[in-house]
């Protein structure tokens, strides 16, 4: 009897182990789809794009995060343009002019334009040379000694780091705008929208070009300093020397002559109205004086 008491409470046994491991079974699967539930749930969607004619103008808060601001690390180097004038008297054009040569490529600068021009009073030849900031200095110098006698010299220097500094902030908040305009003209909703965002683009676009030609232009003044260089041989007004003699200076003022003498008659026939006038005067006062006689 006890041991069919046993053998029943062992079967017993199983049975609730079995059941209570099912339990645990059904449980286990109910958290994992419980779980696969809630999972997609917990993601929250991505909200709907703004219209974009709402964000066509940014917005002062939203702007005022993005402009670019300047660091530490961001400063500006000194911008200092160099500029001269220097009028220096010599003896022989043609050989001092082979000095400057030789002078302009020893300072590795370059002449950007030249002018010379021969008149009855002297021989007169301009350059105006380009040169690297850092032989500027170096170039006033060999030209003031040495090839001829220097009447004037002006030397003037403009710091320009302000300006550059203003120019090139502004130009990294206008790339920064137009990235904005880009990303917005991507999700564009309707052609009016498109066409307000490509106007914006196209005219930063024009800011932009406009902003980095100053800065290469500002960048080419300073890294190449400006000199204008006259060089000037008076020529000598004698028989012996100068190349115009007595003869072509005799017929120069016959000529000069005959001109003022051909512009006095012009100026004389030019008043030939008044001349008509005169007469007309004479006969009124005749006319006037015989009347105060027969009165008399």
């Amino acid at each position: 009897m006890k041991n069919i008491i046993l053998l029943l409470s062992g079967l017993v046994l199983i049975n609730c182990s079995k059941s209570g491991g099912e339990k645990y079974e059904v449980k286990a699967d109910l958290m994992e789809v419980l779980q696969e539930d809630k999972e997609p749930a917990a993601a929250v969607p991505a909200p709907p794009p703004l219209a974009i004619s709402e964000k066509l103008l940014p917005d002062e808060n939203r702007v005022n995060k993005d402009v670019y601001t300047p660091k530490k690390t961001d400063t500006i180097s000194k911008k200092i343009i160099k500029n001269g004038d220097m009028k220096i008297q010599v003896g022989d054009i043609k050989k001092t002019q082979k000095q400057v040569n030789e002078i302009i490529k020893k300072n590795k600068a370059y002449i950007q334009k030249e002018e010379f021009q021969n008149t009855d009073m002297d021989d007169n030849l301009t350059l105006i040379i380009r040169v690297p900031h850092k032989n500027f200095d170096a170039l006033i110098n060999s030209f003031s000694d040495g090839i001829g006698s220097v009447l004037s010299k002006n030397i003037s220097s403009n710091d320009v780091t302000e300006e550059y500094t203003d120019v090139a902030i502004k130009l990294a908040n206008k790339k920064i705008y137009i990235e904005k305009y880009r990303d917005m003209l991507k999700n564009a909703a309707t052609t009016k929208d498109m066409l307000e965002i490509q106007e914006n683009i196209r005219e930063l676009e024009d800011e932009i070009d406009v902003a980095e030609g100053r800065l290469r232009f500002i960048d080419d003044r300073v890294n190449y300093s400006t000199l204008n260089l006259n060089l000037f041989k008076e020529k000598v007004r004698s028989s012996a020397t100068s190349k115009i003699g007595f003869g072509s200076r005799f017929i120069d003022s016959l000529t000069e002559g005959w001109n003022s003498f051909v512009s006095f008659l012009l100026g004389m026939v030019s008043l030939w109205p008044f001349f008509l006038l005169i007469p007309v005067i004479i006969v009124l006062w005749k006319k006037w004086k015989s009347r105060k006689k027969n009165k008399n």
